[in-house]
């Protein structure tokens, strides 16, 4: 689909309100060339009564006039200007219905558009979200869907003005075929003039949506990371960065406005002269006397002069259209799905585990990434069982995680739920089974309620104060100055982190999930709080399928299952007792934990450039 297909396919989408749009220009090209024609014998007639011999006018003005014949003197031009009033009204409330309807669909089309960008925003792979910075993908769903919506408004509103000159051109025509062509031929000339500026306004379009995206995604990083800039005194740098990027924004405005400034003036100059020269060729071509020639040419003339801001104001369209083109090239490559990660979905819906999760001879490496994170994994992670997951920064932990939950799929092998691949299951249906607790808790600026119910439709009060209870919630959230409707700000800004990992797991204790992954859901929380904490996790893994990534080693002594990895690869499986028995890697690694050294070993680890994790 090239971009011209891509804004055809969105204008189709509302074609009645296009058609509506373009009636709307029709009727106002009509309206406005029957006035004028009109009004040009009244004034003659007001200035001199012997010129309302309307028989003696051409017939593209005798004509319309005919319909007055059965009246006579100050009557016939009383009605003759009641109707050219009359006409003007219409044209006017043309044209005020004409700017809604146009405002009205570049907002439509505008939603439209946005729609779709969202559509694959949410259904792409995560590995998208890896390599795409967040101000990007603002500029695109704002910005540049908007730019694309008003490109097809351009487009419109070329159409509407075109049927306005045409409307005059054959008017024109009626009344002179010769000097029709010859205007026609000096206007073809000056519009082609304009072509340098369109050419220009493209490259200039493409060069401000750069920047313009620049300064979005500085804008979002600043404001994402202001903790980290304070801490360093880093606020005088980020405040004249983002001055300077305004400033080049600012400047590339400029360079759209100055590049299109030329346009008017010079239609203007060049249409002036052409006006004049029709003058004198046309007191040339016609030898009439004056009763014929002064209501003709006069007519002809007001027509042109009214017909040649036309063609400036088709050049300032086609350059506002080379301008917005930028952001078509951007929406079209955005909305191309072959250059983007799917996970593909199978159609099994998945409704209880039965027997666990089988991981077979699985090896991963991150898209773009040669490095295997993973090598030939095999693991079974019974149903209703906790396996907990242990190693060094690096060793491929998390990765291990995100494959469980399906984020990413296996490189090689597979993943089997009761004996089927992970990807003939509906991915929906698994994860509507499923509850994540992990270190980097997100929580919406919305109330405690909101963040509480989040996926869940509903919920009872009962059930949400039962698990706020469970997770250990309940009497924080009690204390706080709205209770459940307390706004909690920025992910959760106004809660401590204890705080915040008891409303995440409320939020799982009321999925009720069957499958639950807790990712170090303890590691950052000082040691009351991970007490508080590690108590409701413990409530929430009862029964449940749970796969525990542990950092610290204290709260997986219980798990049914350990797994030692190393460098991707599996070390040792066993319990707690069983691998403390063996004296191997998950032993040494538990004695230096509690010797107070196992952070010195994650260092030397990296010191020696062991393979780790990219994201």
């Amino acid at each position: 689909m090239n971009q011209n297909k891509l804004l055809l396919e969105y204008a189709l989408r509302f074609r009645w309100w296009i058609l509506l749009s373009l009636f709307f220009g029709f009727s106002g090209a009509l309206f406005n060339s029957i006035g004028i024609t009109l009004i040009i014998p009244i004034v003659l007639a007001i200035l001199d009564p012997s010129l309302l011999d309307i028989s003696s006018f051409p017939p593209i003005l005798s004509k319309p006039f005919s319909i007055f014949d059965s009246f006579s003197g100050n009557l016939k031009i009383a009605l003759m200007l009641g109707t050219i009033v009359f006409i003007i009204i219409l044209k006017n409330v043309n044209n005020m219905l004409n700017s809604l309807s146009s405002s009205w669909l570049t907002k439509r089309l505008a939603n439209s558009i946005r729609d779709d960008l969202f559509k694959i925003v949410m259904s792409v792979d995560l590995d998208f979200f890896q390599r795409t910075k967040t101000g990007t993908l603002m500029s695109y769903l704002e910005t540049e869907c908007s730019r694309t919506a008003s490109s097809i408004n351009t487009a419109i509103g070329m159409l509407s003005i075109s049927f306005n000159l045409l409307t005059f051109s054959a008017i024109l025509m009626t009344l002179s075929w010769q000097l029709t062509l010859i205007t026609g031929f000096l206007l073809f000339l000056l519009s082609r003039s304009n072509q340098v500026f369109v050419k220009r306004s493209k490259a200039l379009g493409r060069e401000q949506r750069r920047i313009s995206r620049t300064y979005t995604q500085k804008l979002v990083e600043t404001l994402g990371g202001i903790r980290l800039v304070k801490s360093v005194s880093q606020e005088d740098n980020e405040y004249q960065n983002l001055v300077d990027l305004i400033h080049e924004r600012e400047e590339a405005a400029l360079k759209v406005q100055y590049n299109s400034v030329f346009i008017q003036p010079l239609n203007e100059i060049g249409g002036i002269c052409i006006i004049l020269g029709i003058v004198i060729i046309g007191k040339l071509i016609f030898q009439e006397d004056a009763s014929t020639l002064v209501p003709l040419l006069l007519t002809y003339l007001i027509l042109l002069f009214r017909a040649v801001p036309l063609v400036a104001q088709i050049d300032n369209k086609r350059n506002a259209f080379a301008n917005q083109s930028s952001s078509v090239e951007v929406i079209h490559a955005f909305l191309d799905k072959s250059d983007k990660p799917f996970l593909p979905e199978g159609d099994i819906e998945f409704s209880s585990l039965q027997k666990g999760f089988e991981l077979k001879n699985l090896s991963f490496h991150y898209p773009g990434h040669d490095t295997l994170v993973l090598k030939d994994i095999n693991l079974m992670i019974p149903q209703g069982k906790v396996t907990a997951l242990v190693g060094s920064s690096g060793s491929g932990k998390s990765t291990l995680g995100d494959l469980f939950v399906r984020f990413y799929d296996p490189s090689e092998g597979e993943i089997l739920i009761d004996g089927i691949d992970y990807r003939e299951y509906n991915l929906k249906s698994v994860r509507d089974k499923m509850a994540i607790v992990s270190q980097d808790t997100f929580l919406f600026n919305n109330t405690v309620r909101y963040n509480v119910c989040y996926g869940m439709d509903n919920v009872s009060e009962k059930d949400l104060i039962n698990a706020l209870k469970q997770a250990n919630a309940y009497d924080f959230v009690m204390d706080l100055s709205e209770q459940l409707e307390t706004e909690i700000g920025d992910r959760g800004v106004l809660l401590s982190g204890g705080q915040k990992q008891r409303i995440a797991i409320a939020r799982a204790l009321l999925r009720d999930p069957q499958i639950l992954l807790l990712d170090e859901a303890t590691s950052a929380l000082d040691t009351v709080s991970e007490k508080i904490v590690q108590d409701a996790l413990n409530r929430l893994s009862k029964n449940r399928t749970t796969l525990v990534i542990a950092h610290r080693l204290s709260t997986i002594h219980d798990a049914d299952q350990i797994v030692a990895l190393e460098k991707g690869t599996i070390k040792e499986v066993g319990n707690h007792q069983e691998l403390i028995a063996k004296k191997g890697y998950y032993a040494k690694l538990h004695s230096l934990q509690f010797t107070g050294i196992y952070d010195k070993l994650n260092e030397k680890l990296k010191d020696e450039n062991i393979t780790h994790n990219p994201w």
